[in-house]
């Protein structure tokens, strides 16, 4: 199959621009953050601060600087790395992680969004949304460990994920030996952008994926409004697909055709 680019050069740099400006947005969100964690650290520092002043010290809230008269504080600690799980997806977050570019600069975290049908006609068809920032459990395990932590051989379970990016080697090892375990579990997965795909190693994992009996899409153009209509804060505004949407799913579906023949 002829190697397109999802773009041209030009089209790629303007994209990037805008794409840059989404970015400092979010690394505003961050800042905030962290500003909200320096004051947590306040509160910490300001009754020790009271004790140096002249209240008597706890018996050994000093640390061995204090004879020198640095009184030295436990430094704060922060929640550990935890997966946000949710219903809807900000409108803003979504656009920019599930932009089916090929450079995928500031989009270091992965979005799944899932239907899972578990054949429960009272429960019905459950939805909703994972994610992580690859630095610790990443969403596609986290899947099966807290929407499908009880799966009952007895019972079919039909899964369908839209994700920002095609997953790992070392996820797409671990689900493919889940599905080969599980012959009771169907997944589907229609991903944006394709991960890596260059990588020796991620092309063997899609393949094992699929020889599994995973099935493996590049989303379409209609994939991302119905996402779009499914899983996002959208306030009844209809999704404006990005220029070059369409050619950039044919570029990556080739891509996967090719990885997968």
């Amino acid at each position: 199959m002829a190697d397109r680019k999802p773009a041209t050069r030009r089209r790629e740099r303007k994209e990037k621009e805008v794409d840059v400006k989404e970015l400092k947005k979010e690394e505003a969100k961050k800042e905030l953050k962290k500003e909200e964690a320096k004051k947590e650290l306040k509160k910490v520092e300001a009754p020790a601060a009271a004790n140096d002043e002249g209240a008597p010290a706890e018996p050994g809230a000093a640390g061995a600087d204090e004879q020198n008269g640095d009184l030295q504080v436990e430094a704060l600690e922060l929640p550990p790395f935890e997966i946000i799980t949710g219903d809807r997806i900000d409108p803003f977050t979504y656009k920019f992680q599930f932009k089916n570019v090929e450079y995928s600069s500031g989009r270091n975290k992965t979005f799944l969004c899932y239907l899972l049908d578990d054949g429960d006609a009272v429960a019905g068809l459950q939805r909703g949304y994972l994610e992580d920032e690859h630095a610790g459990t990443h969403a596609e395990e986290a899947f099966f460990t807290q929407c499908l932590s009880h799966c009952d051989p007895a019972r079919k379970y039909t899964v369908t994920w839209y994700v920002s990016s095609s997953p790992c080697a070392a996820c797409a090892a671990k689900m493919a030996e889940f599905l080969t375990s599980r012959r009771n579990v169907r997944l589907s997965i229609f991903a944006a952008r394709l991960f890596e795909w260059e990588e020796p190693e991620i092309q063997a994992g899609l393949k094992a994926l699929h020889a599994a009996g995973c099935k493996l899409r590049v989303m379409k153009p209609l994939d991302f409004s119905y996402t779009w209509e499914t899983f996002v804060e959208n306030e009844e505004e209809a999704l404006q697909l990005w220029e070059d949407c369409k050619e950039n799913y044919e570029y990556y579906h080739d891509k996967l055709a090719d990885i997968l023949q």
